[in-house]
C-alpha cells in the first residue's frame, strides 16, 4: 500500500474551484460584481504565471466568509457545488482513483484551496484525507483569516511532512498527480510524479525530466 495524492483544481476537476467559487459569489451578488470579479481574474492569473501572493490573495478571498453566517455559507455552497461542480467531475479521474483505492493505498486530496471550498468535492469522489488551506473558524463564524501554513507550492510540502509525522505514513511507493507547476515542490519529493493535463511550465519540465504525461479530460485530445 502507498500514499496516492491528488491536486484538485484543473486535475481532479475540469476547473478551478477557487476561481469558481469567486465567480459564485458574483453571479449571485453577495460580492461586488465590478472589483471583486477583477481582483479575482488577476490573482488566478498570478497563480498560472507563478507569482501568485497566497496571503494576498487569502486576505482577499476568505474575506466573504466573515461577512456571513456559517449556515448562510452552507447553503451556498451546496448550490455551488451542484451548479459549479458536479459539471466538472471526470469520470477518468474517478476511474484513477478506484485504480488506486482497488490496490489498497491511503487516498489523498491536497489542494491551496482552501478547506471550505474543496471538502465536500473531495468527498464526492469519495476521498476522505484532504490536505488544504484552512480558514480559521472562532465561536461559530468564519474571521476571514487562516490558520497554519497555506497548502501552497513549498506550503504543501510541509503541511504532508506534518501528516506523516501524525499519521505514521511514508512516501515509500508514493504517487501525486497535479497539474501545475506550482507543485513542484512537492512532485520532487515522491516516488512517482505524474503530470495530468499539465500547464505549459510542468509539461515543458515533466518532459525533460521523464515524468509521465496523462490526460483525465474527457473533452481534450491526449
Amino acid at each position: 500500500m502507498s500514499l496516492a495524492l491528488f491536486d484538485l483544481d484543473n486535475t481532479l476537476i475540469s476547473g478551478d474551484s477557487d476561481y469558481l467559487w469567486g465567480q459564485f459569489l458574483v453571479d449571485q451578488g453577495i460580492v461586488d460584481k465590478k472589483h471583486y470579479a477583477a481582483a479575482n481574474a488577476k490573482f488566478y492569473a498570478d497563480y498560472q504565471q507563478g507569482c501568485l501572493d497566497i496571503v494576498e490573495f487569502l486576505a482577499f478571498s476568505l474575506q466573504p466568509l466573515a461577512k456571513h453566517t456559517a449556515e448562510q455559507l452552507y447553503q451556498w455552497r451546496e448550490t455551488f457545488v451542484a451548479t459549479s461542480i458536479r459539471p466538472l467531475l471526470l469520470e477518468p479521474a474517478r476511474q484513477l482513483i478506484d485504480q488506486h483505492r482497488q490496490r489498497g493505498d491511503t487516498l489523498m486530496v491536497i489542494t491551496a484551496t482552501n478547506r471550505f471550498i474543496t471538502e465536500p468535492i473531495a468527498k464526492l469522489y469519495g476521498i476522505e484525507n484532504l490536505l488544504a488551506t484552512t480558514p480559521e473558524f472562532t465561536n461559530g463564524r468564519y474571521t476571514g483569516q487562516f490558520v497554519g501554513i497555506p497548502c501552497f507550492q513549498e506550503g504543501k510540502v510541509k503541511q504532508l511532512e506534518a501528516w506523516l509525522r501524525h499519521s505514521g505514513e511514508n512516501l515509500r511507493g508514493s504517487w501525486f498527480y497535479s497539474d501545475s507547476h506550482n507543485d513542484l515542490p512537492l512532485l520532487k519529493r515522491v516516488e512517482n510524479p505524474v503530470a495530468v493535463n499539465p500547464d505549459p511550465k510542468l509539461h515543458e519540465y515533466a518532459n525533460a525530466v521523464g515524468w509521465p504525461i496523462i490526460n483525465l479530460r474527457e473533452d481534450t485530445p491526449s
